[in-house]
This record gives structure tokens, C-alpha cells and sequence, in this order.
């Protein structure tokens, strides 16, 4: 059974109290209806458990019955004339109701009036009179049933004495209603009932008026002589005063506090709106602060970045502007509040618009755009591009940064573009960190801060040409910016919490991958952009390079035009390389000599240039014909790429009379192919009698192989069946068809191998004018690969063995 204080000002914190509200005028006890308790109160009572606390004599209280044993006790004492239960606190809170569990002192109440009954509680009001000891508990199952004796309060005459008691109990009461207006309620509700000159009633109540625990509680209970319950008394209402002091105190300080602050917050207020009436500048401190804290707002922060920021901006708070501290603290804030943490900018996925932007930016490269546009086709059912990290390889000038830059137009996305070339400190990607003066994140991070979204696209240009030296190796630190298993967690030193660059769509560019450590090469998908022939050079003249230059210089279509046949000698006599750059600077040439004769003369209204007046803009050709040299036995014609594209090579061998066989290689060949040579020598030799050569041809003569120019470096293995042809025709005294280009790498054993930049070589052929091209077998698939308009008008024969050359050769 739970039960509680009408308006009690202490809480008791037992989830097993149920409060009950009642109205005065509910309860109606007439004075016939009052009678003297002995003559009512019964030898045996119900007994109901109380918790927390017990209960005391001439108190009327609301009780809540919650359990079979009381509910059964409530029922019994209904059943009763007497009406009545005996109140008793338990020993164990914990612990279900029992004999063994409750005091045997308690009080002795009168049930007025039921307030509630249902299946699971009885709700009733109670009037407490007298306490009383319990002498025997009866065995009965269903209720607690305790044999008692009464102890009523006895007469009192008033001495000196209690009054003096009496007297100092109401002081400390009176005390208590000052600090705690609450308890003047009771103390009117015992007034209506009782007299102050009953010194037991008036300790009893002014017991229960206290919070004490409830073992204190039983202990004033179950002191039955009045003078020494009354001493008891005494000590807990000066606990409670003290309690009740001290709580007064803590509200007084909260009070003052939340005043303070509140008076400080309307007088900060005040003086912005002030400040801001009056256009003063704001204080650089909390100006910094609430741009920062703006800045939070429209970001998506991941929790370590979030909790970082916040204690930072807590210590720029508190630090003085005067503090170096304080300068390397906003600084930090500054870029840590200007990344775009979850800020995305939307991607477009369609197909026909980014095959409308390619073909505008760019003309040919039929085979990288149908790539680009396939990799787009993926994002758009895949919904994103994360994780894809492109390396676009090519000579100088075709294109490769443009490409960028028309890839991020197609997806409506940021670009950014910086470049590894000659980078030799890791901290250009990864950041210094913050200990250092000067310190400032990495590349990366500056990007992102640059660009203003969360998935720009970030091209890295020459990641060929990237260095290494003591102070670290950049191309180890972007493995971890280029790898989608751990950029969504990429740590820059300076900022020293995770950012995400998982959504980025890198786009690397290289001339060749040679130099690129495998590591890297092997975390990107490689797109090859092998160069353009004339005709594509052509069009891009006219289509982008001279309305591009003649704007640039002030000039228009109807000032200075260029014929087609003069653009012709431009690209093969001046720009002769796989890319446009040395044609655009041809061009440039021409238009500021153009430029220069309508300022000398006024009256200059067109120039129109043909292939004829070149010489007068653009000086000698650079580039003579590239002259095959045939019908001379021992001179045959190769296909070699070059950084720059692919070029033809006119191997020479040569024979002397000599006392002993020698052989010797000149035209700054490379170590592979000097091995080459060494193996063509070595094939020719073992198989002389095959060719028809002379057995004792090498044993009597020196040979000599060269391969022009000679002030060209030159490597590779793909000359080796040249070499070969050019040895076999100097032994034979035969000369090789006309027009006829060759490459591939020979064996010990007269196999052809394939060989690389495939598309380069056939471009080479095609501007030197052969039309029968000898290529390995294993590189059919990518001779089928390429652009018919290639392919046009030219032979091409596939050779597996050194027979088969031979046989097409000669």
C-alpha cells in the first residue's frame, strides 16, 4: 500500500507512490458519526504494507491498494462495522509483502470512503487515529491479519515544559513556511483538525511534515512517550530546516545566474542592434565566430570533423586576438569551415548532350569519346561515377587536358586542374602539418576549398613526369588519394580529420606509362589518345585554332584567311608531331605578321595565304618530305613510336671486306635495341643458306647497321625484323618492295612479337606514303580496332615468323 501527503512540498522518489486527488467535500463526517475509538477499534486487524514511508495519528490521507494481499485486507475491513486497517511500513522496499517483512508497530485507520476500485487497485481515503503494536500475526493466506495492542494518546495537562517544547517546534514550523510557502497549506489543514496545545499530535505532524527517510520516520512512530518523541522531532525539523536552506540557497544562485545571463544576453543584444544602427564594425573576435557558425550551418559535418570544430571554436572563444595561438587557430577554422562538407553539386547523365559537348570541343577521336561516353552510360544505371579514376595517354597537344575539361562540362560538374610534373614533396598531396609555420593543407584539400563542391572532377596532369626525393615520394602518397577503398576517409595532415573524396572523378594525364609506378598504374582505367593524321589536323585548324587565334589577335574571317593546300604545307612541313600545339603556334606566327601589315599599311583590306607565300610568314619548312629511299639493297623502311607520335626509320646496314667478322651499331640506339640488332645479326647468320646468302659472307666481312638521324636517341624492340630485312637484303643483293613499311620484334627463333602504339605507326605510314605495311599477327585485333579512315588504301600483312616477312618483302 502506497500513500501520501495531501499537498506534501517533498517529493519521494518510489515509482510504486501513486498520487490521488480528492475534493474536502467528497469526505463528509458528521459529528454523530464520531465516536470514541476504543469503544470501535477491534482486537485483530487487516494489515496493509506501506512504502515509502509510514504514516502517523489525526492524519486524513489517500491510500492505494495494489497488490491481492492489501486489496484482500481493504475488502476484509469493509466486510467490518469498525472499518478499520492497520497501517505498517515494511523493513525491505525490495521485497514482496509478508509477516516477515513489516515493522510491528503501526496505525490504526478508518476507511471513509472508496475513491476507486478496480480489478488491479482500490483507491481509498483514510482517517488515522491511534498507534499500535502488534503482538501476534494470524495464519491466514489470503489477507495479513496481526493480533494488537493499542496505544492511545494519553491526557496531557499542559506544564511549562511541553509548552516550551510545543512553542519550539511551531518557531522552526514557522521558519520553514518562510523559506517554503508550501508547508503553510498543511499546517492550515491541521489547524482544522487539531489544536496546538496537543503536544503529541503536533510532533506526530510536524514528523510527517519532514522529507526524512522512512527508518527515521518509524523510529519517531514507535517512540510512544511524548517528551522524548518530541526531542526526536526536534532534530528532524532542524535537518529539515537546514535542507530547506540550502535548497533556497541553490535556487537563489541559479536564479541570479539565469538573471545574469539573461540581463547579459538583452544587453548584447542591444548593443548589436545599437552597432548596427549606427554602422559601427563589430568586434573582430565575435565577428569571426559568427562567420564560422554561419558557415556550419549549410554544411553536413561527419561527427570527428563536428566535434574537432566545435573545440576549436570553444578555444578561439577564450583566447586573446593579441595570441599567436589565436592567429593559428582561425586559420584552421578557416579551412575547415570552407571545405564543402556534404555539398554536392547534381550530375548529369545524359548521353546526347555529352556527345554534343565532346563533338564541339573536340574533332575525331572517335574511339576515346565512344569510351568517355560509355563511361558516362555506366554512372547514369550504375547513379554515380565514384570510384572511377581515368588516365589519359597520348603525346603532347592532342588534347588530353581539353578532354578534361569536356568531360566535367558533360556531367555538370567543377573542374580543377593542377599538375604532378617535377613534384617531389609529399606534402604537396598530403600537407603540412600544423606544428610547422606556414603550415597549409595538401593539393587535394585545396581543390576541394577551390572548387566549392564535394564531387568536382580533379585532373592531374603529367602523373608520368611525378618525382621523389628525401622529403618523400608523392606518387606513394596519392596511392591512398586514388584508391576508392580508402579516399572516403582521406586524412590531410593538416586538417587531421577524414574528409571524404570518394565522390571526385580523377582524371590523370600522362605521355607515356613507362614511368608511372605500378602501384598508381594499376588503380586507374587507361584511355589512349594516339595523335591525329593531316586530315584531322586539318579540321581542327579550321574548325577551332583559326577562329580562335584570329579573335585573339583582333582580326577576323574577312581580314586573313588561310587556303587549304597553305594549311596542308602548315601541318606537314611546320607541325609535323601527333598533337596541334606546334600548329597553333604556326598560326599565331602567321596572324601577328598579318597583324603587323594592316597596322603598316591602312589600306590593306584582305591577305589571303597560299602554299606559295609561306616561306614569307613562317621562314624554311622545319620538316622536308619524309623520302623513302628504295631500289638500294640493304636500306629498308621501319615504324617506331615516340613520345611525340609515331615516325618512320630508314635502317641502313652495310658490309666491308675484313680479315675477320665484326659488327657495329650507330645512330644512338638504345641497349634494347642494340640487343635487337644483336638478334637480327644472329638470326641472319644461323639461317644464311635459307636466304641463299653466301655461308662465309659474315666470317669475311664487317658489318655495319645505322639509324638515322644520329643525333636522335632511339630504343625499343619492335625494329627487329627491320634489322633483319636490311641484313638479308645486304647479303642477297636484293632490294625490298616499294613502299613497304615493317615492324615487329624478332626472336632467336624467327618469331614476330608483337608491339605497341599500333595506331601511332599506322599514322606515320600513311603521311610518309607506303601503302603495304608488314605488322605482327598478335596485334591483328588492334589494327581491326582502328578508324577505317586509317585503314584506307593501305595493305597490311600479318607475319607470325621471319619467313613470312621474307616472303612478303622481297
Amino acid at each position: 500500500m502506497d500513500h501520501e501527503r495531501d499537498t506534501d512540498p517533498i517529493d519521494n522518489d518510489n515509482d510504486e507512490i501513486e498520487q490521488i486527488t480528492y475534493e474536502p467535500d467528497e469526505i463528509e463526517i458528521s459529528a454523530d458519526s464520531l465516536v470514541v475509538a476504543t469503544d470501535i477499534l477491534p482486537s485483530q486487524l487487516p494489515i496493509i504494507p506501506l512504502r515509502p514511508r509510514p504514516t502517523f495519528p489525526g492524519l486524513l490521507i489517500p491510500l492505494a491498494a495494489n497488490g491481492p494481499l492489501q486489496m484482500a485486507a481493504v475488502r476484509h475491513a469493509m466486510e467490518t462495522a469498525s472499518r478499520t486497517v492497520g497501517l505498517v511500513m515494511v523493513r525491505e522496499m525490495d521485497e514482496e509483502d509478508s509477516p516477515a517483512n513489516i515493522y510491528r508497530v503501526g496505525v490504526v485507520a478508518k476507511i471513509l470512503k472508496v475513491l476507486h476500485n478496480d480489478e488491479e487497485t482500490i483507491h481509498v481515503m483514510v482517517n488515522c487515529f491511534d498507534r499500535f503494536s502488534i503482538t501476534e500475526m494470524l495464519d491466514s493466506p489470503k489477507v495479513l491479519l496481526g493480533r494488537v495492542n493499542y496505544h492511545f494518546a494519553p491526557e496531557l495537562s499542559v506544564n511549562p515544559e511541553l509548552k516550551a517544547y510545543s512553542m519550539a517546534i511551531i518557531a522552526t514550523l514557522k521558519e520553514l513556511v518562510q523559506i517554503n510557502p508550501l508547508y503553510s497549506e498543511e499546517i492550515k489543514m491541521f489547524l482544522n483538525r487539531s489544536s496546538m496545545d496537543d503536544p503529541g499530535r503536533l510532533s506526530d505532524f510536524a514528523a510527517n511534515l519532514t522529507s526524512a527517510n522512512g527508518d527515521e520516520l518509524q523510529q519517531i512512530l514507535e517512540t510512544f512517550d511524548v517528551r522524548k518523541r518530541i526531542d526526536r522531532v526536534l532534530v528532524l525539523l532542524k535537518k529539515e530546516l537546514e535542507v530547506s536552506r540550502m535548497q533556497a540557497k541553490i535556487s537563489r544562485k541559479i536564479e541570479e545566474k539565469v538573471s545574469a545571463q539573461q540581463r547579459e544576453f538583452f544587453l548584447r543584444e542591444q548593443l548589436k542592434a545599437i552597432k548596427k544602427e549606427l554602422g559601427l564594425e563589430k568586434e573582430g573576435k565575435t565577428t569571426e565566430l559568427e562567420k564560422f557558425q554561419e558557415r556550419l550551418e549549410k554544411l553536413k559535418l561527419n561527427d570527428e570533423a563536428a566535434r574537432v570544430i566545435d573545440e576549436e571554436m570553444e578555444k578561439l572563444a577564450l583566447l586573446e586576438p593579441s595570441s599567436p595561438e589565436y592567429t593559428v587557430t582561425r586559420n584552421y577554422l578557416e579551412w575547415l569551415t570552407c571545405l564543402p562538407w556534404g555539398l554536392f553539386s547534381k550530375d548529369s547523365y545524359n548521353i546526347s548532350r555529352a556527345r554534343k559537348t565532346l563533338d564541339r570541343d573536340h574533332y575525331g577521336l572517335e574511339d576515346v569519346k565512344e569510351r568517355i561516353l560509355e563511361f558516362i552510360a555506366v554512372g547514369k544505371m550504375k547513379g554515380d561515377i565514384s570510384g572511377s579514376i581515368l588516365c589519359l595517354v597520348g603525346p603532347p597537344g592532342v588534347g588530353k587536358t581539353s578532354v578534361g575539361h569536356s568531360i566535367a562540362d558533360a556531367l555538370g560538374r567543377k573542374f580543377f586542374r593542377f599538375s604532378l610534373g617535377g613534384m617531389r614533396d609529399e606534402a604537396e598531396i598530403k600537407g603540412h602539418r600544423r606544428t610547422y609555420i606556414g603550415a597549409m593543407p595538401g593539393k587535394f584539400i585545396q581543390a576541394m576549398k577551390s572548387v566549392g563542391t564535394a564531387n568536382p572532377l580533379i585532373m592531374l596532369d603529367e602523373v608520368d613526369k611525378i618525382g621523389a626525393s628525401f622529403q618523400g615520394d608523392p606518387a606513394s602518397a596519392l596511392l591512398e588519394v586514388l584508391d576508392p577503398e580508402q579516399n572516403n576517409s582521406f586524412r590531410d595532415h593538416y586538417l587531421d580529420v577524414p574528409f571524404d573524396l570518394s565522390n571526385v572523378l580523377f582524371i590523370a594525364t600522362a605521355n607515356q606509362l613507362d614511368t608511372i609506378p605500378r602501384p598508381l598504374l594499376d588503380r586507374m582505367e587507361v584511355i589512349r589518345l594516339s595523335g591525329y593524321i593531316l586530315e584531322e589536323k586539318l579540321e581542327i585548324a579550321k574548325r577551332y585554332l583559326i577562329p580562335k587565334t584570329l579573335k585573339n589577335h583582333g582580326l577576323t574571317k574577312t581580314q586573313v584567311s588561310i587556303q587549304k593546300t597553305a594549311l596542308k604545307q602548315i601541318i606537314d612541313g611546320y607541325a609535323r608531331e601527333a598533337g596541334v600545339r606546334t600548329l597553333e603556334k604556326q598560326i599565331r606566327r602567321i596572324m601577328r605578321r598579318s597583324a603587323m601589315a594592316f597596322a603598316e599599311d591602312e589600306n590593306l583590306v584582305k591577305i589571303s595565304i597560299g602554299k606559295n607565300d609561306l616561306e614569307n610568314y613562317l621562314d624554311k619548312p622545319v620538316f622536308t618530305a619524309e623520302e623513302v629511299f628504295e631500289g638500294t639493297p640493304g636500306v629498308v623502311t621501319g615504324l617506331a613510336w615516340t613520345s611525340l607520335g609515331g615516325v618512320t626509320l630508314q635502317i641502313e646496314a652495310s658490309a666491308m671486306l675484313a680479315k675477320s667478322k665484326g659488327f657495329k651499331q650507330t645512330g644512338q640506339p638504345g641497349k634494347v635495341m642494340v640487343e635487337s640488332s644483336e638478334i637480327a645479326y644472329s638470326y641472319v647468320t644461323a639461317h644464311l643458306k635459307d636466304f641463299g646468302g653466301d655461308p662465309d659472307f659474315f666470317d669475311q666481312h664487317f658489318v655495319h647497321l645505322h639509324v638515322p638521324a644520329g643525333a636522335t636517341p632511339k630504343d625499343g624492340p619492335s625494329a627487329g625484323i627491320t634489322m633483319a630485312t636490311a641484313l638479308v637484303s645486304l647479303i642477297t643483293g636484293k632490294t625490298v618492295k616499294k613502299r613497304l613499311g615493317m615492324t615487329g620484334e624478332l626472336t632467336l627463333t624467327g618469331r614476330v612479337l608483337p608491339i605497341g602504339g599500333l595506331k601511332e605507326k599506322t599514322i606515320a605510314a600513311r603521311r610518309a606514303g607506303l601503302k603495304t605495311l608488314i605488322f605482327p599477327e598478335d596485334n591483328r585485333k588492334d589494327y581491326e580496332e582502328l578508324p577505317d579512315y586509317l585503314a584506307e588504301g593501305l595493305k597490311v600483312q600479318f607475319v607470325k615468323t621471319f619467313d613470312d616477312v621474307y616472303k612478303v618483302a622481297f
